[in-house]
């Protein structure tokens, strides 16, 4: 039976590296785009972030928060270059990407033979989140339009993440074609990401240049409720947690993939399926709360969890890589102590769900293990260093010390010589 869908949206996720040393720039740069511009958080409109996070953590994903009134009217009135200045020292900018003159396709531009094939998409928002690491985020949300059929928010799902793949060119399901009525072209999203990463999303091949996905979708409670309970689609679930197409392995062997997904079903009728990549939440209309207050708290709250945690998993990667460079070790030493100060919280919020997610998402992407491993990789450098510190500074004492040593006898001999 084909599951139907209400309501659904999906987040994908491209991240990138800009040179720290070139970070206040690159911020410069989005300053001066007329497309971009700094999210303001406000506690009035956006309580319910307000209230998730704890301080600490508050004050450092969303420094704006402190932007209100007098100082909000002093920031904008001051220059781009000291603008930038101010915003590449908070742990953490958001931007929003303006879509709204993105061009509409004309229905006589589709092609007529893929019309009754194709999957068509909206664009609804496009944010950048960057961290003063030069860890950095494009976030893209999509809605699926005229379709019900969860089939086609799998091979949607699937298609998009492929976008920027390496291996987008092997076409593998070329029944699968996605339209969209934001932008004039698929290709358009390329050039969105070349405009924003620009050079900075060749420095680094996270994910081979894939999406990360953050997804949610509400399907009918004919599809799932008491007489129909979650094992009967269990197999779409799965597909849809590893961003499957819907022709994918349709035997799929639970055991094998139920082992690279943590599953999350604190609701009955609630099921998030996270993995290295990916973090799909599948909900049933049998709870009204499932359509009108979760898909709100989910987008926000969970969201900026997940971007927190895959923060946490791409820094540390970085920094652990980094570790074999020790003409960088004061560097590392420093961005390492800031970020175990400003962003590495056991706990992030006092929300059950909430701290569920985050223990959860730190499991998966073994933070935890890392964090660890980065630490006593760090003690064993930093000892080795000040031992070779230690060395140099006793050489230079005995080399002192023996210079000492033949002038004093250079001026007891020049001293009996004058007698």
């Amino acid at each position: 039976m084909e599951l139907t869908v209400k309501y659904q949206y999906t987040y994908f996720l491209y991240p990138y590296i800009v040179d720290v040393n070139k970070y206040q720039k690159y911020i410069m740069k989005l300053l001066k785009k007329e497309k971009c511009k700094l999210k303001i958080f406000e506690k009035e409109r956006d309580l319910d972030i307000y209230n998730y996070f704890n301080k600490t953590l508050r004050e450092n994903l969303f420094p704006t928060f402190e932007l209100r009134n007098e100082s909000l009217k002093e920031f904008n009135e001051l220059s781009d270059e000291r603008k930038s200045k101010i915003i590449s020292e908070y742990p953490c900018a958001i931007f929003e990407y303006d879509i709204s003159d993105l061009a509409k396709k004309d229905e006589d531009e589709i092609d007529i033979r893929k019309k009754d094939t194709s999957i068509e998409f909206n664009v609804s928002k496009i944010e950048i989140i960057c961290f003063n690491t030069g860890v950095c985020f494009i976030s893209i949300k999509t809605n699926v339009e005229d379709s019900e059929n969860f089939s086609d928010l799998l091979n949607f799902n699937y298609k998009f993440r492929e976008l920027n793949s390496e291996f987008n060119d092997l076409k593998q399901y070329e029944n699968i074609n996605i339209k969209t009525n934001s932008l004039k072209d698929l290709s358009d999203i390329k050039d969105i990401i070349e405009e924003i990463a620009g050079e900075e999303k060749n420095k680094v091949n996270l994910n081979k240049q894939k999406f990360y996905t953050f997804a949610y979708a509400c399907i009918q409670n004919e599809n799932w409720n008491d007489r129909s309970p979650f094992e009967d689609l269990e197999n779409e679930f799965l597909k849809y947690a590893n961003v499957f197409p819907s022709n994918y392995l349709t035997d799929l062997n639970k055991k094998s993939y139920e082992q690279n997904v943590s599953v999350i079903s604190k609701l009955k009728y609630v099921r998030t399926g996270i993995t290295n990549t990916s973090c799909n939440l599948l909900a049933s209309t049998v709870d009204m709360y499932n359509y009108t207050k979760l898909p709100y708290e989910y987008e926000n709250q969970i969201f900026y969890t997940y971007i927190l945690s895959l923060y946490q998993k791409i820094f540390l990667s970085q920094i652990n890589s980094e570790f074999k460079n020790y003409d960088q070790i004061i560097r590392i030493r420093r961005q390492f102590i800031s970020f175990a100060k400003e962003l590495w919280v056991k706990d992030i919020t006092t929300d059950d769900t909430g701290s569920l997610y985050y223990r959860v998402l730190k499991n998966v992407f073994e933070l935890d293990d890392l964090f660890e491993e980065i630490r006593k990789k760090y003690e064993i450098i930093y000892k080795d260093l000040k031992i070779e510190k230690n060395n140099r500074d006793n050489t230079i004492i005995v080399m002192l010390l023996i210079l000492s040593l033949i002038l004093n006898t250079f001026s007891i001999i020049a001293y009996l010589f004058l007698i």
